[in-house]
């Protein structure tokens, strides 16, 4: 079992965080112990998760382990989809060009604004009452 190939990668988005494994195989794929179409209940989120493997046509190539923590489904799926595209890297370093160029190993920075003192939310006041 120590020549066991895989290719990893971690992927990030919010708060969530995804650890991905690519493992040569018919194209199964595995989100913390579960099906893939199980953990991913929307279209939306199936095709986010995948979304690296199907544009280099290595879908049916890779098995897919995805270990995943934190923030919500949709981050999630967003999560495994950097996770993946890192993995690929390990896997050929000539795909990084075509990777890169469809934003697939940029990090999404977007975070939630946090709450201010003094007010009701990260933007929303509570109302002013002038008497």
């Amino acid at each position: 079992m120590a020549d066991m190939i895989q290719y990893y990668g971690t992927g990030r988005r919010k708060t969530s965080i995804a650890r991905v494994f690519l493992r040569p195989g018919s194209g199964k794929f595995t989100v913390n112990g579960r099906a893939f179409e199980e953990y991913f209940v929307t279209e939306q989120q199936r095709i986010a998760a995948k979304r690296v493997l199907v544009a280099t046509d290595l879908a049916a190539t890779f098995d897919m382990l995805a270990t995943v923590k934190g923030g919500g489904v949709t981050a999630q799926a967003d999560a495994v989809k950097m996770g993946t595209a890192r993995a690929l890297l390990e896997y050929n370093v000539e795909l990084r060009a075509s990777l890169k160029e469809q934003g697939f190993l940029t990090r999404d920075a977007r975070m939630k604004e946090r709450k201010k003192y003094g007010q009701k939310g990260a933007r929303k006041r509570f109302q002013f009452s002038k008497r």
